[in-house]
């Protein structure tokens, strides 16, 4: 709720408050949630390597609190907020000062994210036992409920905070969900005892760079025919680290090259295959995780030109209501949950049964549909911003942004709803999929990769938006995008965008085709793996899972 409450209406912030224009204000929140997004890979990193999840998320919630406050301030106190513009021409800038403190606060809440964000999912699914069927099969469905979740508490922001922050003001729409933030966090602190932990390791990131030096540094030995031959540690040595041993595979086998006996035993120089193959997992997703980032500048969309359109439309719902621009994003919250229920509920146990998948289907099929949908949205929203300028064309208002288009705002209502049936299929499967295909020593890490895959979306979004805006003014034109979104031609852009993700679709079709999934342990294998966990690695697992207490 708190991230939300900020980044649904913090456009209309920057164009109405702090008086940026349509480029401006769109980057600016862009390259802040860009931030947002980017900074897990950080924490996720201090989790895996130093602190734990448990304390990285702790520090980090203090962090983000801290944030919150400030911004809640800085759009409180008259001193922090530049006066309000009664006209078009406006001459109130905002000061260095409140400038600065503004944007610092949106940092700070980006730093603290980057804590939070990547850690208390995945302690969320730790607290599921791999080696207890039961428990195993209530995680498959833990990510839908857990977006449902994530998205309950967008559903709020989108409906009532926006509401409060455009006609009660900023101040209490940023108050609230600093409240709630706050009670979240003693909430969280109050389970402590209970909870399952796992002790922190080896930074991922070393571990991973070992492999690829070691490979590049034995680029010219030859693989031995028989993968026995590779050097690896015995089962002892890892069960008195608490950790599992995985089996040789044979996908990206050049980077096997790392665990052949040749030269010095550094680590540097040879590392096991275990090593290698939690290696080859997190690298063999990078693909994946490039064909998501121009899906990732949808969402970009939906938090700034779409909402900065419906600014412009008739918001009025009978004579004294007006619905706030921001809150036809909570549709997309609406069609998420619902469909989110109708896939776990519905979608799942009938197609089950004909696929003997216990997701139903794949994680990258159920990916790919919702990228098929992008391309509807992105298609229905250039439609309706062509018959939006035509209304404006027909009453002759082009040249006057401050004019209501005589057209109501729910014509937007169509692509907001796509967008949340989509998200239920990409950002649920990206989130999941990222999850189980990373190794269990690096659950952080991978989880990251859902956040980095959102923040180089939201990066990239800005470029585009900016190359589009400075291409399409070349030659003394226009160009597509301008302060008066009116004189404007945001269809072409739709349309653009539509093009390149009808192109995008076609790589992720490639990258599924190839990519191989994770071995799947069989339900007669997690028993097995479950007596030997019980009867010869206990006292390992008792220290994975001891509670904060005994941390």
């Amino acid at each position: 709720m708190a991230y939300y409450g900020i980044a649904s209406n913090l456009v209309v912030y920057l164009t109405m408050r702090l008086h940026e224009g349509t480029v401006t204000s769109s980057n600016n929140v862009t390259n802040w949630a860009g931030t947002v997004w980017m900074t897990p890979i950080l924490g996720a990193y201090i989790a895996d390597a130093h602190l734990g999840r448990y304390w990285t998320f702790v520090i980090a919630s203090a962090i983000y609190l801290t944030g919150m406050g400030l911004l809640t301030l800085a759009v409180s106190l008259k001193s922090l907020r530049p006066p309000p513009c009664d006209s078009s021409d406006c001459n109130n800038r905002a000061t260095p000062l409140q400038i600065g403190i503004f944007y610092a606060a949106l940092y700070i809440i980006a730093i603290g994210t980057g804590g939070t964000k990547p850690n208390i999912s995945t302690m969320g699914a730790d607290q599921f036992d791999d080696y207890e069927p039961k428990e195993r099969k209530h995680k498959l469905s833990f990510f839908n409920w857990w977006m449902f979740s994530i998205f309950f508490g967008s559903l709020f922001a989108n409906t009532f905070l926006v509401y409060i922050q455009d006609n009660k003001g900023f101040s209490i729409g940023y108050g609230i969900p600093t409240l709630g933030l706050a009670i979240s966090i003693m909430c969280f602190l109050i389970g402590t005892p209970y909870y399952r932990h796992r002790l922190k390791g080896e930074s991922p990131l070393t571990r991973i760079a070992q492999v690829l030096v070691a490979f590049i540094r034995k680029w010219g030995v030859p693989l031995p025919p028989d993968s026995k031959d590779l050097y690896e540690l015995t089962v002892e040595e890892y069960e008195k680290s608490g950790k599992l041993r995985i089996d040789h595979s044979h996908s990206l086998r050049i980077l096997d090259k790392a665990a052949v006996r040749s030269g010095p035993n550094s680590p540097w120089m040879l590392c096991p295959v275990t090593q290698v193959e939690e290696s080859k997992q997190m690298l063999k997703m990078l693909p994946v995780l490039i064909v998501t980032f121009i899906p990732s500048t949808l969402l970009a969309q939906v938090g700034t030109l779409f909402v900065k359109l419906g600014t412009t439309l008739d918001r009025r719902m009978g004579p004294h209501f007006h619905i706030p621009a921001a809150s036809l994003g909570a549709f997309v919250t609406i069609f998420m949950l619902i469909t989110i229920v109708v896939y776990d509920r519905l979608f799942v146990p009938a197609v089950r049964k004909y696929t003997k998948n216990p997701r139903g289907i794949t994680l990258l099929q159920r990916m790919g549909i919702g990228l098929v949908m992008h391309v509807m949205i992105m298609v229905i929203a250039a439609l309706a911003e062509r018959k939006r300028l035509d209304v404006i064309a027909e009453h002759g208002i082009a040249d006057k942004d401050k004019a209501m288009v005589p057209l109501s705002i729910f014509i937007l209502l169509p692509q907001y709803a796509l967008t949340g049936i989509a998200d239920a299929f990409v950002e649920v499967a990206k989130l999941e999929f990222f999850y189980d295909q990373a190794p269990k020593s690096m659950k952080s890490l991978g989880t990251s990769y859902f956040s980095t895959s959102l923040g180089i979306g939201q990066f990239l979004s800005s470029f585009i938006l900016t190359t589009v805006s400075d291409v399409t003014k070349k030659g003394g034109r226009k160009g597509w995008i301008q302060n008066n979104l009116n004189a404007g031609r945001l269809d072409y852009f739709y349309g653009f965008y539509a093009l390149l993700s009808a192109l995008n679709l076609l790589g992720f079709l490639l990258v599924a085709r190839y990519y191989v999934y994770n071995a799947e342990v069989s339900e007669s294998e997690t028993e097995e793996l479950r007596k030997v966990v019980n009867t010869e690695v206990h006292p390992s697992r008792e220290a994975e899972v001891q509670d904060a207490g005994d941390t």
